[in-house]
Parts: C-alpha cells; structure tokens; sequence
C-alpha cells in the first residue's frame, strides 16, 4: 500500500511538473513565433513603405508624387484592409493622399506625437470597418517641399491566423508529446519501484511471522539496503537472546540468596525479627517475579515476525479454567472469531488472557463470557486489532476499585489467592504491545476486561 502510494505522489509529481514545463515552452514558444511573424510582415510594409518615400522624395523619377497600387491589387480594393497614406506634417496647406483601398477614411496614427524625421514606428491600429491593422509608419522632411508621414498598413488577421495556426499544431504537438511522457514516467516508477515493493511485502511478511528475513535478488542500488536490514534483524534477535540470558541468569542469581535467608528466618520461629523479615522477603520475591517478568516480556516483544492465532489459546484456557472451577459450577462460553491472529508470542497472549479469565472465573456467580472481535482499521498505518472481551456476572468493580486493581501488587480481597499482580502485569504487557486494558461493567452484571492487541 506505502509501496503505491509513493508511485502515485511520484507519477502525480511528474505529470505536474511535464505539463508546468510544456504550457511554459508552449508559451514562449507562441511568443516567439509571433515576434517572428510580425518581424516578416513589418519587412513587407516596410518595402511598400520605402517605396512610398522615395516617390515622395523624388516625384521627377516617377512623374507622380503619389502612387496608387505599389505592385499590391489589395490597394485597388475598397476597404481590403491593405492601405497607405501619407500626409503633410507642416504649417502648409494640408495635403492627403492615400490607396484607394482606404476609399473615404483614414488610417488611424500610432500617437499624437509626430515621430523624428527618418524615424520609423509600428503598432497596431483600428482602421475602417473596425479592422485590426498592423501599421508602420515614417516621417520625411524634404525641406522647401515640407515635411510629410507615411503610413503603410496591412490587415493584421494574417497574423493571427498564422499564429494561430501555429499554436493549434504546438497544442497538438504537446499534448502528444505530454502523454508519451507520462507513459514512459508510469513505466519508469512502475518497474523502477518494484523492487522497494517487494521490500515493503518482505517486510510485511517478516512482521506477520511469514518470513524471517529479505529474501531474493534486488538491483544494485537497492541490495545494500537489504542487506543492511537483515542485518539489523539478526542484530535485534541477538539482542532478545542476550536479553532471555541474562534475565535467566538474574533469576537464578536471586533465587538462592532469597532462599537462604526465608530458611534462616523460618527456623526462628515466631520471633518478631524473623517474621517481619519472613514477610520483606515474600514482598522481594514478588517484586523480583515481577520484575523479571516484564523484563523477560519486554525482551521477548522484541522479537521480529511472530504470530499467534487467538482462537485455539482461548478454547485451551476457557478449557483448563473449566476444569479448575468445575466445582463452583461455572460456566465458560467463547464465541467471536474463528481467524484473528494475534502479532506477538502465544505464551504472552496465554498469560494475558489467562490472567483475565482466571479473575473472572475467580469472582464469578456462575458465568463467564468471552467474546472475539477482529477490528480492521481502515488506516493502513494504523493496523488491524484483536478484541478480546471477559464478562462475568460477579460483584463488579467500582471506579475506584478498578483504578486500584490495575496497581501493581493491589489486592482487594485478601481471602483469594494471588499476588495481586496479574491485572498489573495484563496492564503493563498490553502496553508493550501498543495495546491496553479497559475495566468496565458487563451485561451480566459483574466487571467487563476488554483486552485490545494488536492483529494481523
């Protein structure tokens, strides 16, 4: 899932970044062209324009000022969009004279001011019948004779037209261009993060207890990561066995100091001093199983691809404690689901649970509920858990009370056996698993332990 979800944000991260970078080419492609078109038509007036000054300039070599067609018939047409003009820029009576084309009307001036002798202008304009013009425009001084501006124009949808002739083939261009891209980046993250996949379903299965390590060829740039990561699997299993060790080695250490002295105060028979001390030592042991016992539990969890299956311990111990309680008469049913499996080891899931049931059982009227419930999450990250629900119709528990039995070594009734510590010790190993305990009333009337664990 981890494994999709990075090729996903990789694919949707590169088709964003394909499209920024073609709309972006795309754009200052289209402005280029543009410039390019305008570049090529401004050089076409600029030949009509040039051949316009030097008919003004020199009228003895034509035998008229003021041509009329210029070698273009769009300049015979009425209103064709094509048309030049030149007019008298001096305080002498005015003079206009203009193609044909233009009929009655006039072209437009690219500004009020007059631009410098010799100095040339373009821009666009509106001409007659609302046309869009391009229009390059000249002032000349010929001295005694006056000074004139001549204006060339030429109908600017030539220029959008090729320019949008242009952009429909760059659009067409692009978006091929854009899909093949994305096709070969969804090939590429496919099939080059095939091999995190299989890293990720490794892994998985190593924590499901399917697997103990990574198993496989995997390409060069990713082999050094599995073998860093075996690597760090065996070191963690070496880790718990050093840590089983010397738990062990603890226990054995304690015991026998222990015992001396209990011995030792024993045969001083009811002497104050031996029986306050006879008493000490019953509380160091219990705080020493404990103790130890977590120890050798948290050492234990440590320990990577393990999986239990909670149906049959919990038929096993419903069975045993049937047994043990059969003169009381209680009863023990189990119901719920037949394939949750538990991730971590059966004799902690046999201690938890049994501490819970042996209590229940233990205070129990005549009954005793267990209930297995399979929650999916529907965060992969977060995982599935195992409910695993013990009613029984006893006395209950008060707040207080509940509160207080989950202390380590609190006892509420003297008269039953027991340390006191295996509501503490449920507690304590739940949590270790990322898990919990919650003391709650039961339908049947009595104390409901609701213990959460983490599934697979």
């Amino acid at each position: 899932m981890r494994a999709n979800s990075l090729a996903l944000r990789l694919f949707l991260t590169a088709a964003a970044w394909t499209a920024a970078i073609l709309i972006i080419t795309g754009i200052v492609l289209s402005s280029i062209y543009r410039q390019t078109v305008e570049r090529a038509f401004d050089r076409r007036l600029g030949v009509y324009l040039k051949t316009l000054v030097a008919d003004v300039a020199s009228p003895e070599e034509t035998g008229e000022r003021f041509p009329q067609s210029l070698g273009e018939p769009l300049f015979e047409l009425p209103l064709s969009g094509w048309y030049w003009q030149v007019a008298r820029l001096d305080g002498q009576t005015p003079e206009l004279r203009s193609s044909r084309s233009l009929w009655d009307g006039n072209i437009p001036r690219l500004g009020a001011a007059v631009p410098a002798a010799g100095g040339t202008r373009q821009g666009y304009v509106r001409g007659p019948e609302d046309q869009r013009l391009r229009l390059v425009e000249r002032a000349i001084d010929l001295g005694d004779e006056g000074k004139f501006l001549v204006a060339v124009a030429g109908d600017a949808t030539e220029i959008e037209d090729e320019v949008t002739a242009f952009d429909g083939w760059l659009l067409i261009t692009f978006l091929t261009l854009g899909i093949i891209l994305l096709l070969t980046t969804t090939f590429q993250v496919r099939f080059g993060l095939a091999p995190l996949k299989r890293i990720s379903d490794s892994l998985a299965a190593i924590r499901a207890g399917s697997a103990e390590r990574l198993e496989g060829k995997f390409p060069e740039e990713i082999a050094p990561l599995a073998r860093e990561t075996n690597a760090l699997i065996e070191a963690n299993r070496e880790i718990v066995e050093r840590a089983r060790t010397h738990v062990g080695n603890l226990a054995h250490a304690l015991k026998t100091p222990l015992s001396v002295m209990m011995n030792e105060a024993t045969t001083r028979g009811d002497e104050p001093l031996a029986t306050k001390v006879a008493e000490q030592i019953a509380i160091m042991r219990d705080q020493v199983a404990h103790h130890l016992e977590r120890a050798r539990l948290a050492a234990r969890i440590t320990t990577v691809g393990t999986l239990t299956e909670v149906r049959p311990v919990v038929d096993a111990l419903a069975r045993t404690m049937d047994k043990i309680y059969r003169d009381r008469g209680v009863a023990i049913t189990v119901e719920g689901a037949q394939t949750a499996n538990f991730r971590g080891e059966r004799q902690d899931l046999e201690e938890m649970v049994g501490n819970l049931v042996d209590n229940a059982c233990n205070w129990a009227q005549s009954q005793v509920s267990i209930e297995i419930v399979l929650d999916r999450a529907d965060d992969p990250l977060i995982g599935d858990y195992v409910r695993i629900v013990i009613d029984d119709d006893g006395p209950g528990l008060s707040p207080a009370q509940r509160e207080q039995v989950s202390r380590r070594g609190q006892r509420l009734d003297e008269t039953k056996p027991g340390s006191g510590l295996g509501l503490s010790i449920v507690t304590e190993l739940s949590a270790l698993y990322r898990g919990g305990l919650t003391l709650g009333t039961a339908p049947l009337g009595g104390l409901r332990a609701e213990l959460v664990l983490p599934a697979a």
